[in-house]
């Protein structure tokens, strides 16, 4: 008989190889246009866009696509449904006190719910979130969940996403929100429901965008993300930027752009 630890290892190597596989099924389309709209903006890095319908991947550069970044805010995906699954928020309106203290940034000086909080990336939220989680029942999680390599230990608790080693490159986001939306993360229907609830951004009659944006600047280099899906005449849609600015570009421009050239391409394709 084979041992649980051998049989874990044996399908996560199949877990991987068939994303490997899924990925050469997909037609490779090189978006040169994808960069002018880079640098119209004044950011520099990649944008990936997946059809999954039509079996179409688009870049401007599959290269970068496969390079790993810190996750930053978008690693509030796995964290708000590892919260939700354990109970230590119960749903979207679940509040998080202020107590008083000066914050990084003046829009976390509020109580916020657990939507605000997400939407806002507000870090000391969520730090006291990874916190009551744990170093053991986050590894486990993150194991369960196959979300890009972190590196968790006792010392980075609290911030692991934010500085360090841990590394998550645009194609295994897109993996991962596909997982997500597909509902093959094994996890509670109630969490499930709740959080893609949560994780929409805008929504009309004619489609609904769902996605977390973040930002890390670690050792001076600077990081920035918008990964989500679009959901649109019964088709969906998924996408995962990673940008830098280029010299000259604005803190807030850069923010702005993020989500800016992610949804201009959505329109250049025609999903949007």
């Amino acid at each position: 008989m084979f041992g649980k630890k051998y049989l874990n290892l044996m399908l996560l190597t199949l877990g991987l190889v068939l994303q490997v596989e899924a990925q050469e099924l997909l037609e490779k389309h090189l978006r040169p246009d994808f960069q002018q709209i880079l640098d119209s903006a004044g950011v520099n890095g990649v944008l990936l866009l997946a059809d999954f319908q039509g079996s179409r991947l688009y870049s401007n550069d599959f290269g970068l696509a496969e390079q790993g970044q810190l996750p930053a805010s978008t690693f509030k995906i796995p964290h708000s449904l590892i919260a939700l699954e354990l109970g230590i928020v119960e749903d979207e309106t679940t509040v998080f006190p202020w107590n008083g203290e000066e914050r990084a940034m003046s829009q976390w000086e509020q109580d916020l719910t657990f939507r605000q909080a997400f939407h806002l990336s507000c870090v000391p939220c969520y730090q006291a979130i990874a916190r009551q989680v744990g170093l053991k029942r986050m590894m486990n999680y993150l194991a369960h969940l196959d979300y890009g390599r972190m590196d968790v230990s006792e010392q980075n608790l609290d911030q692991f996403w934010l500085r360090g080693d841990s590394r998550i490159s645009p194609l295994e986001q897109i993996d991962f929100l596909r997982r997500l939306h597909a509902g093959e993360l094994d996890l509670a229907p109630e969490t499930m429901e709740t959080f893609r609830e949560m994780i929409v951004i805008e929504e009309s009659e004619g489609y609904r965008l769902s996605g977390k944006t973040g930002w890390s600047v670690d050792q001076g280099v600077d990081n920035g993300w918008f990964v989500g899906y679009l959901e649109k005449a019964g088709k969906v849609y998924f996408f995962a930027s990673n940008l830098a600015p280029l010299p000259g570009t604005t803190d807030t421009d850069f923010l702005q752009a993020r989500k800016g050239v992610t949804v201009e391409v959505l329109r250049v394709l025609g999903f949007l």
